[in-house]
């Protein structure tokens, strides 16, 4: 049962095989899936490689059990958990919680991959906009996020506890993508309902 406890109104969930473009290696079969309680372990690996200040295991045990709000998933290559994203889902807006890709496959295009199927996902579930913060100096992720549709509109001051830097936030306008506009309308009507 903690596969629903994510995304607990979904039981008809899109199953999201794609093949990687030539970049990420045409052998490569990358998946994308509900995170489990299962998963901690090694997201938490994925946590401590890409963040200074990472969540602990028992941070995501309470996003993946008590959040109702709370939605997450990962990414695998060839069956092995290689990144994650998470996210809350509020009325029609998404706020990136998390998004981290093992150090070995960042610079790849995993961390676009992935942040391109949470909008999908996102949008599947009713989200209209999303949003993030990111630290005013990852000029590399900002430069994703521009990439990707989001436009910074504010700053935090002070907001990383680690070291009191700032966070810049951004917001992106999620569109149906015309690939999955489809297969995403036949899961929601036979489930019935929407988050």
């Amino acid at each position: 049962m903690t596969f629903i406890l994510s995304f607990r109104t979904i039981r008809n969930w899109p199953k999201r095989k794609r093949s990687c473009s030539r970049r990420l290696g045409e052998s490569e079969r990358m998946n994308y899936r509900l995170m489990n309680l299962h998963d901690i372990d090694a997201i938490v690996d994925i946590e401590r490689e890409a963040f200074t200040a990472p969540w602990s295991a028992e941070a995501f045990r309470n996003e993946l059990t008590h959040n109702l709000f709370a939605k997450y998933m990962v990414m695998e290559l060839d069956e092995d958990v290689i990144g994650y994203g998470g996210m809350w889902l509020i009325i029609d807006e998404a706020h990136v919680t998390n998004i981290a890709v093992r150090a070995e496959y960042q610079g790849k295009g995993y961390g676009k991959s992935l942040l391109r199927e949470m909008m999908r996902t996102a949008y599947f579930l009713g989200a209209r906009r999303m949003t993030l913060e990111v630290r005013v100096s990852n000029e590399r992720a900002q430069s994703l996020y521009r990439k990707m549709g989001f436009v910074p509109s504010g700053v935090r001051p002070a907001y990383y506890s680690d070291n009191l830097e700032d966070a810049l936030i951004m917001w992106a306008e999620l569109e149906p993508d015309s690939d999955d506009h489809a297969e995403f309308a036949g899961a929601a009507e036979v489930e019935g309902e929407r988050t």
